[in-house]
């Protein structure tokens, strides 16, 4: 068994680096800046003097490093050899997709990043014009450098350069202050264009960055407990998730055991009962409490057992319930089970009738083995035939289920906790969704990912122990 065990971590182990190369290439796509998300707003907020801009940048920078997206992404990057092995150094994922595009158009980089530069220099000096109130077209043009940082085809940019070169003409004072920065952006645009490389796109390259890198940071600090800082409310993640995996261990915690314990015994009384009425009576019912959809379950019983306008003003209508951090015990049980009876029916009752028509199903595949039929033969009692032979062989498809409780354990119920206003793993995953706090959601991903993988791998180790047949020596 143990042998076993190793074997299976062995194979885990890839399975997990596959997943977490597709979570964090997911984190790479998603929309979105995560420096902006952070800063609320980030570059674009608000127009400002120079000097804003500048501490703006500051902030923005320092913002990047603190989370670190300013290291590369991954341990090397194979490329072709017109790409710089420092573009990743442009934090902004806005400005630094145009380079990259333009790296592609071009194959110029040298060219490419005297432009950038320019653009920022002359952005300096819109910023740093005082009183800037009497320069009607300053706005005009502030729009337009910053589309510049944007754009990467020549058409827009070419319109772009030409209505500055418009409104500076207007205004000979403005274009006395800004005119050689200007020219020095057109100029370094036309090197750009005229000093094109693309045979450099067809040479292939290599650049390695080490270990310090995105997502061997990532992976390392996942394993250690350490899942990042949240984007909307800077709180580390595992203080949310820990926060969010109490309500929902309590709540599916006990679901799972109230539909386990209910389940297999109806699921194998229905089927040593076959085709009587009790057998009947529980396929009808469990038919039906399967058919129910869970949404409209919850919202029904929302509206009338927690209503008196509509109902029974029977339980809570939403959240954990309110009480002081010294609350007696009887109390907090009292207040809080009051709370979760309702989502807890919820959760519980599909799955109670999923299992135990799979129990019901099992046993009836068992009950028609000969070796049943030879025990009964052998005047063995009943329930000693029905419990002690058939039950463990007909366990099999219960414990193949039971390896999928450990995800669903963690990632909680999304419907029935955003009905309830419960603050579980499912409501912070969805929240998290909306508001685009990917560290939540990728590390929920993981988490899940690690815990299906480790329910595999106890429900293989409980075959061994139901069934002697079943050995993993060999």
């Amino acid at each position: 068994m143990l042998r076993y065990v190793l074997k299976r971590l062995l194979i885990f182990l890839p399975t997990l680096l596959v997943i977490s190369l597709l979570s964090f290439g997911l984190s790479k796509v998603a929309p979105g800046d995560p420096v902006d998300l952070v800063l609320r707003g980030g570059l674009g907020a608000a127009e400002g003097a120079g000097g804003d801009i500048r501490n703006r940048e500051r902030v923005y920078q320092e913002t990047a490093a603190f989370l670190g997206v300013d290291k590369p992404s991954f341990y090397f990057a194979l490329t072709a050899a017109a790409y710089p092995d420092t573009l990743h150094r442009i934090v902004q994922k806005a400005r630094r997709e145009p380079l990259r595009k333009w790296t592609a158009q071009y194959a110029n980089w040298p060219k490419i990043a005297p432009y950038y530069q320019a653009l920022q220099t002359l952005e300096y000096e819109l910023f740093q014009i005082p009183d800037a109130r009497r320069f009607e077209g300053l706005g005009i043009v502030r729009s337009n450098v910053r589309t510049l940082y944007l754009q990467h085809r020549d058409p827009p940019i070419r319109a772009l350069l030409d209505s500055t070169s418009m409104q500076l003409q207007r205004d000979t004072t403005l274009k006395n202050l800004v005119s050689a920065a200007f020219e020095n952006v057109q100029q370094c645009y036309d090197n750009i264009v005229s000093n094109a490389t693309p045979q450099r796109l067809l040479i292939p390259t290599l650049h390695w960055y080490g270990m310090d890198n995105q997502y061997h940071n990532w992976i390392v600090g996942f394993f250690q407990g350490k899942f990042g800082i949240s984007y909307v409310d800077g709180r580390p993640v595992a203080h949310k998730i820990y926060d969010a995996l109490y309500w929902t261990v309590v709540m599916n915690g006990i679901s799972i055991l109230i539909a386990y314990l209910l389940s297999i015994p109806i699921g194998v009384l229905s089927a040593v009962y076959k085709d009587t009425r009790l057998d009947r009576i529980t396929t009808i019912t469990l038919f039906v409490l399967y058919s129910l959809p869970t949404f409209w379950i919850a919202t029904m019983l929302v509206i009338f057992f927690t209503t008196p306008e509509y109902g029974m003003d029977w339980f809570p209508t939403m959240g954990v319930g309110d009480m002081a951090p010294d609350a007696a015990l009887w109390q907090r049980l009292r207040i809080r089970g009051a709370h979760l009876i309702l989502p807890i029916f919820c959760i519980t009752y599909g799955s109670l009738a999923f299992i135990s028509r799979q129990m019901r199903g099992a046993m009836l595949d068992v009950l028609r083995q000969d070796y049943i039929r030879t025990a009964r033969a052998k005047g063995l009692p009943e329930q000693r035939v029905i419990w002690r032979h058939a039950f463990r062989n007909a366990l099999f498809p219960i414990i193949t289920l039971f390896a999928s409780v450990f995800p669903a354990a963690l990632a909680g119920s999304v419907v029935i906790e955003a009905i309830f206003n419960i603050p579980g793993m499912g409501k912070l995953s969805i929240d998290a969704i909306n508001s685009r706090d990917f560290p939540v959601v990728y590390t929920v991903l993981m988490l899940s990912a690690v815990l299906t993988m480790i329910g595999i791998l106890i429900a293989d180790m409980l075959y061994a122990l139901l069934d002697p047949r079943v050995s993993y020596s060999k």
